[in-house]
């Protein structure tokens, strides 16, 4: 009986820790939101997901801000064929501020080719009248070590 009653117990103390509050799941949702989005080229989902002082950071350097981001993604300049995010994890810091990190691996047609990006991700997104993607930036991930 004791052994169940332990059981039990580590069973409802890891659902609390594992718990997620209502705005990580909001953030979650969003970045999903987002991702369709991109491959979509939906221009009010991403106009209502990504705040106006965005700077939206590619691994190769280039920063965009709002106008150059959505012109890349809606003129298909950037024309996302598929998205595939992994390995998230999400940092809420105070009450209006959540750090989003993952792997983002996708197939991008640019200048007429299908290029694969694979890449580490961090986002911040911050509460303004919901949650909005401040900044973004995406770096290479080294190959794992033999």
């Amino acid at each position: 009986m004791k052994i169940i009653m332990v059981t039990l117990f580590n069973l409802v103390l890891c659902s609390l820790v594992f718990a997620q509050t209502s705005d990580e799941k909001e953030v979650v949702a969003n970045a999903e939101s987002l991702r369709k989005a991109m491959i979509d080229a939906d221009k009010g989902v991403l106009e209502s997901l990504i705040a106006d002082e965005i700077s939206y950071g590619h691994s190769g350097g280039k920063i965009e801000d709002k106008a150059a981001f959505l012109d890349a993604v809606l003129t298909a300049k950037n024309d996302y064929k598929t998205i595939v995010i992994s390995d998230q994890t999400i940092k809420m810091v105070g009450k209006d501020i959540a750090i989003v990190r993952n792997k983002f691996v996708a197939e991008v047609l640019t200048g007429g080719e299908i290029h694969k990006v694979d890449l580490g991700v961090i986002q911040i997104w911050q509460k303004q009248k919901g949650w909005k993607l401040l900044a973004r930036q995406g770096f290479a991930v080294p190959p794992p070590a033999k």
